[in-house]
């Protein structure tokens, strides 16, 4: 009766917490992108190589790379051509068939600025506010993947917006990915992916102190990392912020990661590190400004996100992150947070 009494007073506090931080009206409610990509239908009716075609939905993102391994160059365009967002979105497809997809997809789009400069952009999804994957460096030669999972606010319209630098997820991709450069951009080493690949809570409300989106969200993530080792890619290391941190915690025992990284996190949907039932290793870093400690961490009723992943007691191993500040400040160039997830990255922490 005395812990059920401190769990009521627990969620008391925490939509408190909510409402006097920003609102609950803030928080619009969204609705979760799901299911295959745009275009699904045609792509499953295609018989123009006298071949069924894998199954966007269900099929494996190794059987996916097994299908298009088998495929001559000119099969392969022609499915780019027909199906472009079809190609760009499904885990399994050769890296550069993702990007020329893509890019085809991306014209006429409001986001056609993402064509330019040579970017290379690995998923694209316009339903809703728009998904994005970009990879900032060599994916195809990186002998490590890192890949950052964003928390509220984060689409396709303002994941790299220049304005925020490294607060926004694509900021936090080129700082990551200028800190493991060793031997100056040109060094294949890591390549660093801004995977704004589920629907985001807008503001702080109730999709962002449950985890319906987290959980629309999990397997979109786990099929990714999985899509990158199915065409050789290494297992990535997940870099998860904020709400992120609930999405990689509830992908953990899918997602083919060699490390979970949660900072400025509201919870994982679990009481320890055990829970996750992951062989990667987690790491979790909050600095003492971030105003995340103020959130209650309890998971009653779909409320909240369970045990607080910087506590001792949930037993990820603890990053440095007393010089950032703030709660979305960890990426600042110069800190020992960003110092510590840059050794992740590159496999050298212990």
């Amino acid at each position: 009766m005395r812990r059920f009494k401190r769990v009521l007073l627990g969620v008391a506090f925490a939509v408190s917490a909510v409402a006097g931080t920003a609102g609950w009206a803030s928080g619009d409610a969204q609705t979760p992108v799901t299911g295959p990509p745009p275009g699904a239908a045609a792509w499953s009716a295609d018989r123009s190589l006298g071949r069924e075609l894998p199954d966007p939905a269900r099929a494996e993102p190794e059987r996916v790379a097994a299908f298009f391994a088998g495929l001559a160059p000119a099969d392969r365009q022609r499915l780019v051509e027909r199906h472009p967002l079809v190609v760009g979105n499904l885990d399994g497809v050769p890296v550069e068939l993702r990007y020329a997809a893509n890019a085809r997809a991306l014209r006429g789009t409001p986001y056609e600025r993402l064509t330019r400069d040579g970017r290379r952009i690995l998923a694209f999804d316009p339903r809703g506010r728009g998904q994005i994957a970009e990879v900032y460096g060599d994916l195809t030669r990186a002998r490590r993947v890192a890949v950052i999972v964003p928390g509220s606010d984060t689409d396709a319209g303002n994941f790299d917006r220049a304005d925020k630098g490294h607060r926004v997820v694509a900021g936090m991709a080129t700082t990551l990915r200028d800190a493991t450069a060793l031997h100056g951009p040109a060094d294949p080493g890591t390549a660093v992916i801004a995977w704004t690949g589920y629907t985001t809570p807008v503001g702080v409300g109730l999709d962002a102190a449950t985890g319906d989106l987290a959980e629309a969200g999990a397997p979109r993530l786990a099929r990714f990392t999985r899509g990158l080792t199915a065409v050789g890619a290494p297992r990535p290391s997940l870099f998860c912020h904020s709400y992120g941190s609930v999405v990689c915690g509830l992908a953990a025992d899918r997602a083919h990661a060699s490390d979970i990284v949660v900072f400025g996190a509201p919870g994982m949907r679990a009481d320890s590190v055990s829970d996750l039932k992951t062989d990667a290793r987690v790491w979790a870093a909050r600095n003492p400004s971030d105003w995340i400690a103020r959130v209650p961490n309890i998971h009653f009723f779909g409320l909240g996100h369970g045990e607080d992943p910087a506590s001792g007691g949930f037993g990820a191993r603890a990053v440095p992150a007393d010089g950032a500040r703030g709660h979305d400040g960890y990426f600042e160039p110069g800190t020992d947070s960003l110092r510590a997830f840059a050794a992740i990255a590159r496999g050298e922490a212990r």
